[in-house]
């Protein structure tokens, strides 16, 4: 199918009625008045339309102008998209980033920065893969990731420091825990733990005080909150967990020695020398973002 019309047509008649006049449509295209005033005659005839009437020194669309103008501003924006993608792919833009997040990082820390990637970016898709552990661990060292947010320093893996997240003690107020001013670690050893698994495939590792007689165990952290928030045990929570749910009723428990630690998050690119601009960009996103929070 051959078209009657060009791109270039439809872009005319479009900075015309966005500058009002032919003349200072022509002076933002750099492009003679006598240009332009050829290209839309040549689009009227073309389509057998009225599209521009002159009143006074203005250029007015007609309202059959303005109907067709409406429909081929979509078809403006996407040849825009198709030039910033050309140019992204020329670039050498990944077209897939996988970037793995420790189950312990808050996720806005995360999502803010690649809001912000994904606006500059057209060509580039995101998986976001949640790890623990020695998945963790594993995401790094056998480069699944362009990039992880990581907790512990990996060997022959630099990485810079990414924030600090604090775990806390909590059970629902209707637990028996929760009636303790101070309850000591011989309490929680009698009563039942949920703790998060180690989402690895092979290497299983345990993190903290695990003693209690008794666990359930779940994927993330937010299953660990509502089975918390049912009262089916104890569960030490990231700081930023219980400040987004904001719940009376789950409590911090003030335990004896150990009511609460830290743990350092750090941010790694996997795949060192062979990181790819897009991978880079992101990094330095969110890198910059520390500064924001």
């Amino acid at each position: 199918m051959r078209l009657k019309t060009t791109l270039e047509q439809w872009l005319t008649l479009f900075e015309i009625d966005k500058a009002g006049s032919i003349q200072a449509a022509a002076t933002q295209m750099n492009k003679s008045h006598t240009t332009l005033i050829y290209a839309i005659k040549k689009l009227e005839d073309q389509l057998d339309v009225a599209l521009v009437r002159v009143e006074g020194r203005r250029a007015v669309l007609t309202d059959d102008g303005k109907s067709l103008l409406r429909r081929a501003k979509s078809m403006i924006e996407q040849a825009k998209v198709l030039e910033e993608i050309s140019t992204q792919l020329s670039q050498g833009c990944e077209s897939e980033l996988v970037v793995a997040i420790d189950h312990l990082c808050d996720r806005k820390w995360l999502y803010e920065p690649l809001a912000k990637f994904l606006d500059q970016n057209n060509t580039t898709s995101i998986q976001i893969v949640e790890t623990s552990l020695s998945k963790t661990t594993r995401m790094v060292v056998e480069e699944n990731a362009d990039i992880s947010i990581i907790n512990l320093p990996i060997t022959n893996h630099p990485c810079e420091a990414f924030g600090i997240v604090s775990m806390l003690p909590v059970a629902v107020s209707t637990h028996p825990l929760a009636s303790k001013l101070e309850p000591c670690l011989a309490d929680l050893a009698m009563d039942r733990q949920i703790v998060v698994r180690d989402l690895g495939e092979s290497d299983n590792r345990d993190v903290g005080w695990l003693k209690s007689n008794q666990r359930v165990t779940v994927d993330n952290f937010d299953h660990a909150w509502q089975a918390t928030k049912q009262g089916l045990g104890y569960c030490r929570l990231p700081m930023h967990v219980i400040e987004s749910h904001n719940d009376p009723e789950m409590l911090i428990l003030n335990v004896e020695h150990s009511s609460c630690y830290q743990v350092p998050l750090h941010l790694t690119l996997p795949k060192g020398a062979k990181t790819g601009p897009a991978a880079k960009r992101l990094y330095e996103l969110l890198l910059a973002s520390i500064n924001e929070r």
